[in-house]
């Protein structure tokens, strides 16, 4: 007899350059206005308050290569970032601590119904219905801490069809990967399998069916990302 009462849920998995083996995901957490410009262009004072997040789910994660356009929206945004994939966590983890904790590195997209969010905004209201939609998160292949180090400074670049739309540099984060795993880890026991989607850059924008996204970042390469 089955110590479960239906069949286990898929675990999410994420490849990795260099290794069959699979990254496996446990949660998600992304950072709000991570960039000064961004935070701007958002309608916020770009100083440096404290650092807030909201969550995506494990299987929006999506390393298929595509992006189909979700459904209940006429305005989805393109939003670059870094991933970052933990292999360890704990509670209160200080800041000279927190990059021992981070197994690598990935490009990522955290792709919004920006429509829909603005609803809840209004609202006052959550912003899953927004955010954490089936596929909302493209991302490549992991870089391994080993292969590429840590990386804090380089260029963020998206285009949509050949045209720059976001470009920045990691150095330009409010707060910076070290300072997210601490503050995280003082709300959340965080674990091995967690990613940290970092922030993105001013530019975010519109894309369409039949869009071609080519997000770069330095020392992750690049993916080109076709909205389907």
């Amino acid at each position: 007899m089955s110590a479960f009462t239906i069949d286990l849920p898929n675990t999410v998995a994420l490849p990795v350059v260099g290794t069959e083996a699979k990254f496996p995901v446990r949660r998600v957490y992304c950072i709000g206005r991570n960039y000064a410009a961004h935070a701007v262009e958002m309608g916020h004072d770009p100083d440096r308050e404290p650092p807030f997040f909201f969550q995506k789910n494990p299987d929006n994660l999506d390393a298929s290569g595509e992006f189909p356009y979700p459904p209940k929206t006429s305005d989805v945004h393109h939003e670059i970032e870094m991933a970052v994939m933990l292999k360890s966590g704990g509670d209160n983890i200080a800041i000279a601590d927190a990059l021992s904790h981070v197994y690598g590195y990935a490009l990522s997209l955290d792709m919004t119904r920006r429509d829909l969010q603005g609803e809840q905004k209004k609202m006052g209201r959550p912003w899953e219905i927004g955010k954490a939609f089936e596929r909302s998160a493209p991302v490549g292949v992991i870089h391994p801490v080993a292969e590429v180090g840590h990386l804090d400074q380089g260029r963020v670049e998206l285009k949509v069809n050949g045209e720059v739309k976001q470009e920045g540099d990691l150095n330009q984060m409010i707060w910076k990967v070290p300072e997210m795993i601490s503050y995280l880890s003082d709300y959340f026991t965080l674990a091995a399998g967690d990613v940290i989607l970092s922030g993105t850059p001013a530019g975010v924008g519109p894309v369409s069916k039949g869009d071609e996204m080519d997000v770069s970042i330095a020392g992750l390469g690049s993916m080109k990302v076709p909205v389907v």
